[in-house]
């Protein structure tokens, strides 16, 4: 008899975190490593959000708290979906969770069964089909176009959906590739979702606050008020408030499934902890001006990027719309040998030679579900992303055929 579950073997570990991991232990070694591989903000957690936590611990509010979250994150969260998104929620209707993975792997766990299908966009975060699948679903993945950004069409949505559907996972702007679907693109989306009213949405808006140029942010649930009660919208304030080692992730939804997944949580985690949550309240009722000061930056580092990694002989880089990644192409690097004689026949392929020889920790895109492309997370400094792109230029001009 096997001692480990058979649904563990159905996952795999995070590439993304493997690749943070690796990159820690080879600085750790003494090697010169630029890690780009890790998806979170370079700025710190702002000044106001760290008072508002050391003054929960002065005032003792270290307890236990509601599975679920504090009534007054909870009235934040549901004033926070209104300002931003048109979208009334009672507190009965939120649920807080330690990061937005939590509240994901809530909702797919609580409502998952065996032949259940849940409809992905790929390039997807890595995360989405192992939790399907531990959750006994079965992953249906749609490619998205490169010609589109990444992103995937009304027929090519239709076409997925089958009498077994139980899900479609958004996510604008995306991880990986941050494109952003405009609201004439999402609306094309949400017409099809309505001729199909056994299909839940659960819409991953952890970047909603990374957009740049004219690109608007909107979520499913906005634009098609139709899906409200079939929707989970989910956010978090680890990106856009530089709070990821906080964990708090949030959403709002229909009762019954939020109390489902509280169900689940108070048998697992329980409450998330209580000085975050304070930290949390404090991130979306304070003062939002520095949202716009730290896009800009990232904005800034997104155009340097993009155009040093197009300068880069056999790498084509989409213009992202929002996020904090770029998701570029080697498809014209596949099949040539590195300088170091590393034979370059996919994407982790490219990737590993680029970090043994250049010292370059990027992320690569079978990952994520579409190669042969790579992540780069361009949340660190201009300098690091000018080094970066150095070494990768210098790699792609040693690859021969």
């Amino acid at each position: 008899m096997p001692f480990l579950s058979d649904a563990l073997a159905r996952v795999q570990p995070s590439p993304t975190v493997a690749v943070s991991q690796l990159a820690r232990e080879l600085k750790a070694a003494g090697r010169d490593i630029i890690s780009l591989g890790a998806g979170e903000p370079d700025f710190d957690t702002p000044d106001p959000i760290k008072a508002a936590a050391i003054a929960a611990i002065e005032a003792g509010k270290t307890k236990y708290t509601a599975p679920d979250g504090i009534p007054e994150l909870k009235q934040a969260i549901c004033e926070k979906f209104r300002r931003d998104n048109g979208l009334d929620y009672t507190p009965e209707q939120i649920s807080v969770s330690t990061g937005g993975k939590q509240v994901l792997y809530n909702a797919l766990m609580a409502t998952l069964n065996p032949g259940d299908e849940v409809v992905i966009p790929a390039p997807y975060w890595v995360s989405y089909p192992d939790m399907v699948r531990l959750g006994g679903g079965t992953p249906v993945v749609i490619e998205g176009e490169r010609q589109l950004g990444y992103k995937i069409t009304p027929e090519a949505l239709e076409a997925a959906i089958t009498p077994k559907t139980k899900w479609f996972i958004f996510n604008s702007p995306s991880n990986p590739t941050g494109a952003g679907y405009s609201e004439a693109e999402l609306r094309g989306l949400t017409e099809v979702l309505t001729r199909h009213p056994h299909v839940w949405v659960m819409s991953d808006d952890m970047y909603e606050h990374l957009a740049y140029d004219d690109f608007s942010f909107v979520t499913p649930a906005e634009v098609e008020p139709a899906l409200y009660e079939r929707t989970l919208t989910v956010n978090g304030v680890s990106k856009a408030y530089a709070m990821t080692g906080w964990r708090i992730g949030y959403a709002g939804g229909p009762k019954m499934l939020i109390d489902a997944m509280r169900k689940l949580q108070s048998q697992s985690t329980t409450n998330p902890s209580s000085i975050s949550q304070w930290a949390a309240v404090e991130a979306l009722n304070g003062d939002q001006s520095f949202l716009a000061e730290r896009n800009a930056a990232f904005e800034a580092r997104r155009d340097l990027v993009v155009a040093r990694l197009n300068a880069c002989r056999g790498i084509d880089c989409a213009t992202p719309e929002g996020a904090f990644y770029v998701y570029p192409s080697v498809a014209d690097c596949i099949g040539k040998t590195s300088a170091g004689g590393a034979a370059i026949d996919s994407d982790e392929a490219f990737c590993k030679a680029l970090l043994e020889e250049q010292g370059v920790a990027v992320v690569f895109g079978a990952a994520f579900g579409l190669s042969p492309n790579f992540r780069v997370s361009y949340a660190a400094s201009e300098a690091d992303l000018n080094a970066a792109c150095d070494r990768i230029a210098a790699f792609c001009d040693g690859l021969t055929t």
